[in-house]
């Protein structure tokens, strides 16, 4: 993704896809870009790891071409594809009733996505799940996503927010903690935003709060979270800060707006040059059982609207034995089969 702030449009002389003269990986086919302006080598290293690190269990284990076992020298063994990097694709699951997978998708170099989630041990009780998304066009954005992805995580797990006693107070007191997330996030990438960068690193940030039957979840840009539940009507329960939601307000059908060369211009985001990392808020009653899904726009690309992303979660998850893990894993494959042309970022909690 990109955003609208002091770029130029021009076309990808791999693709001719649209891309601006601040980005350094085309959005349509991935192709590596000469920037305009001298960038330090270092700072588009690409092979650099993110100082962040992942947690040893979640980090890749047999070869993602064959299957096959990967050698010490990263290699695999069976069919010499060479391993991911522990940054390109990893899982969390703090609990059986909740799980997250994290991936490079096929056509970006490096995984800008992140994801952070906890979760209380009795099903459907509590849990806090953050997705963000790096902007492409901003350095260091890999490591930004996921250090804020991690400090928003921290900041909800902290602590049960009651309130004054009243359920007004409560979701008052959700909504409050869920905005100090959103300020540690971006605390957390203005920590990882090199001081003369000329493209300091920014991301988006959605983020879904349960406790108990109560539902909130706030938005800064274009990553997304859902509520399906099995009995009702599926809900999105964010809208976009991009061109395509604005567009889409006017009238424009959706399918046009989500197509067109600016789909995924964002107008809002979180970093140095954000103009408001404020998140918009939705607060939702949980009357029965459901899915709750927050996704990067890797998913919701191939499968944007809530009644047939619906129709997806449930038929993968049935294929998977509703395990939220597995259920994870399969739609980004299923992501990745229509295309992988974006990183790709689900976080399921099954209620």
């Amino acid at each position: 993704m990109t955003s609208t702030t002091g770029t130029t449009s021009m076309a990808c002389p791999s693709c001719g896809g649209p891309i601006s003269d601040a980005d350094r990986f085309c959005e349509a086919c991935g192709a590596e870009l000469t920037p305009t302006t001298p960038v330090p080598s270092a700072a588009i290293d690409t092979d650099t790891e993110p100082t962040v690190e992942l947690n040893p269990s979640a980090l890749p284990g047999p070869c993602r071409s064959c299957g096959g076992k990967i050698g010490p020298d990263q290699y695999c063994e069976t069919c010499g594809t060479k391993a991911t990097k522990p940054r390109d694709h990893f899982s969390e699951q703090p609990a059986p009733w909740v799980g997250a997978v994290c991936d490079r998708g096929i056509r970006h170099s490096r995984n800008e996505d992140a994801v952070a989630i906890s979760a209380d041990p009795e099903p459907g009780s509590r849990a806090q799940l953050v997705v963000c998304d790096g902007v492409s066009s901003s350095l260091d954005s890999d490591v930004a996503s996921l250090a804020a992805a991690r400090a928003a995580r921290e900041v909800l797990a902290a602590g049960h927010a009651q309130g004054m006693g009243t359920e007004s107070s409560r979701v008052s007191a959700v909504i409050a903690r869920l905005k100090a997330s959103a300020d540690a996030a971006n605390d957390a990438v203005l920590a990882n935003t090199s001081p003369d960068s000329p493209n300091p690193a920014s991301c988006t940030f959605v983020v879904a709060v349960l406790e108990g039957d109560l539902l909130v979840a706030g938005v800064v840009g274009d990553s997304r979270a859902y509520w399906f539940p099995d009995n009702e009507e599926a809900v999105g329960l964010t809208v976009d800060d991009s061109w395509a939601a604005e567009l889409i307000a006017t009238g424009v059908p959706r399918h046009e707006a989500e197509t067109g060369p600016q789909a995924h211009a964002i107008t809002r985001w979180l970093g140095k040059d954000a103009p408001d990392h404020t998140p918009r808020t939705t607060t939702v009653k949980i009357g029965g059982p459901g899915w709750l899904v927050v996704c990067s726009d890797g998913l919701w690309n191939y499968c944007s609207e809530a009644a047939p992303l619906a129709d997806l979660v449930r038929q993968t998850a049935a294929a998977n034995r509703g395990e939220p893990l597995a259920t994870a894993s399969a739609l980004v494959d299923w992501a990745n089969a229509q295309g992988g042309q974006d990183n790709i970022t689900v976080a399921l909690a099954r209620l």
